[in-house]
């Protein structure tokens, strides 16, 4: 896996954490806390949700569903 990949896939793991930290959160929220644009966050967004981790129960806001994840 090249390295710009690894770095994704830390970060989205990173986001992933956070979510399930803090409940509920904005995408801006993410953004700040890791120091990256908005679009950047959609994109590990989308990942996230397109694996069924995460919703947006309304526009912007993002928490995490009750699917099981094993995290090493």
């Amino acid at each position: 896996m090249n390295r710009s990949t690894s770095r994704m896939l830390d970060r989205v793991k990173a986001v992933y954490l956070f979510i399930k930290e803090k409940g509920t959160v904005t995408t801006t929220e993410i953004a700040e806390e890791f120091g990256t644009t908005d679009r950047t966050v959609q994109r590990d967004l989308n990942v996230l949700a397109y694996n069924g981790l995460v919703t947006s129960p309304s526009r912007g806001q993002w928490t995490i569903t009750k699917k099981r994840v094993k995290i090493s």
